[in-house]
């Protein structure tokens, strides 16, 4: 059983919250710290109390999953200085292992994780950075409890979370915008509106599975659907070309990771 401390429960950290309850992730002793939800709104045998001066003297977390927007850091976090012999792990995007020292001590144990929001369906992919007072039993502490809700990487540099952020981390809003741009370009060749969106979400959910079991890369799959001179073909024509798609999305998470360095100070 892992003792968890969870500050801050809104869509991240209830979608994380969902996944360790899991029947096959059950068994924690789980405390939220969070003074907009109430006990109805958890399931039974999670412990809620609305603020860490409230919580019981006689807990003693394992981990605490720092869940709360980036700005409110420094009025939220400090308190948690008590717990030294925890493990701290924020999801805080922008928020580096230094400042988050700054904030929790220089000794403390800490991960930075970038999870992204299919964790919500426990198809998440999180990537995580540990710095130099994360122990191996750590390691596997925090890796278990994320992989709850989907995939699990680690990087070596604080430098690539950056990249990380742009990629993984604000990835589904791209896959969410191609399905708005399909459903559009359907519509503009006659479909209606709504037979459109249903082929468009249909056809990324569906590529989506079949890039999850295949064990092709995404290159021969797309190799597969292309007949010589076809009509999806002529479509990669389009796509591929100079200024197309892949030139467009470097450019879009250059756009996203110089966004991050910003919020990094």
């Amino acid at each position: 059983m892992s003792h968890i401390l969870l500050v801050g429960c809104g869509k991240m950290g209830g979608a994380l919250l969902a996944g360790w309850l899991e029947p096959e992730n059950a068994g924690h002793d789980i405390i939220i710290i969070d003074p907009n939800i109430s006990t109805a709104e958890l399931p039974a045998g999670v412990r809620l109390v609305t603020s860490p001066d409230l919580l019981p003297i006689d807990f003693q977390p394992e981990i605490i999953l720092l869940a709360v927007k980036p700005q409110t850091m420094e009025q939220a976090v400090p308190f948690y200085r008590l717990y030294q012999n925890a493990l701290f792990v924020s999801i805080a995007a922008g928020r580096t292992l230094a400042s988050l020292a700054g904030l929790l001590g220089e000794g403390a144990a800490i991960i930075r994780a970038m999870p992204n929001t299919p964790a919500a369906v426990r198809r998440g992919v999180t990537v995580l950075l540990a710095n130099q007072h994360v122990s191996q039993p750590h390691r596997l502490l925090c890796e278990r409890l994320m992989a709850a809700v989907g995939e699990v990487a680690w990087i070596r540099d604080e430098v690539e979370m950056d990249a990380v952020t742009a990629l993984s981390g604000s990835g589904p809003a791209y896959v969410f915008l191609l399905v708005e741009a399909l459903a559009t370009a359907g519509e503009e060749l006659g479909l209606a509106r709504e037979l459109a969106e249903t082929l468009a979400r249909a056809t990324v959910v569906g590529a989506g599975e079949l890039l999850h079991q295949s064990p092709l890369s995404a290159a021969s799959l797309r190799a597969n659907v292309t007949s010589p001179n076809g009509t999806t073909f002529a479509a990669l024509q389009i796509l591929g070309a100079p200024g197309g798609l892949t030139d467009l999305m470097q450019r879009a998470t250059a756009a996203a990771a110089r966004r991050a360095r910003e919020l990094a100070g």
